[in-house]
């Protein structure tokens, strides 16, 4: 079943840019705000640069090739184990536990900060950190939360 593995944000309190890390704070939950992304985090204020979505197991590829993988040192706020890949793609709308959903905006591009922080050239990650979204319907979400893909097509016909 897919779930998700992590959820980080960034608080305003944390210092904004540290020279080599992302500023995040793991938690076991979270509300997601409809428009904003996780409430209380300081990235949500783009339309459609709300959450950084990764794969798990994307995650666990990039670690074997040396990339830092703790939670949010590759940028991102939540991650999900076990969707299938062919589910991710942009305009794709998932359901993170009981009522938030999510819609993929577009793949995440890297930068130099990503490419300083992970010591590596943008180009070894293109295509593979994940993607942009933005959040659809609020919802609280928790470490373990089922993750269904297609939310608002499968709350349509049932």
């Amino acid at each position: 079943m897919s779930h998700i593995a992590s959820i980080v944000f960034k608080p305003t309190d944390l210092e904004n840019q540290p020279a080599d890390q992302f500023s995040r704070v793991a938690m076991e939950t979270a509300g997601l705000v409809a428009g904003h992304g996780i409430a209380g985090d300081t990235k949500g204020d783009s339309k459609n640069r709300q959450l950084n979505i990764m794969r798990s197991e994307t995650i666990t590829e990039l670690h074997r090739e040396g990339y830092r993988t703790s939670p949010g040192e590759l940028g991102e706020q939540i991650v999900i184990a076990g969707l299938p890949p062919d589910e991710w793609i942009a305009g794709a709308t998932l359901r993170l536990g009981e009522s938030a959903v999510v819609e993929l905006i577009s793949l995440r591009k890297g930068c130099a900060r990503f490419a300083h922080i992970q010591d590596r050239p943008i180009q070894q990650s293109e295509g593979r950190i994940g993607f942009m979204a933005r959040v659809v319907q609020s919802g609280e979400i928790a470490v373990g939360s089922p993750v269904e893909a297609d939310a608002i097509s499968a709350n349509r016909s049932g």
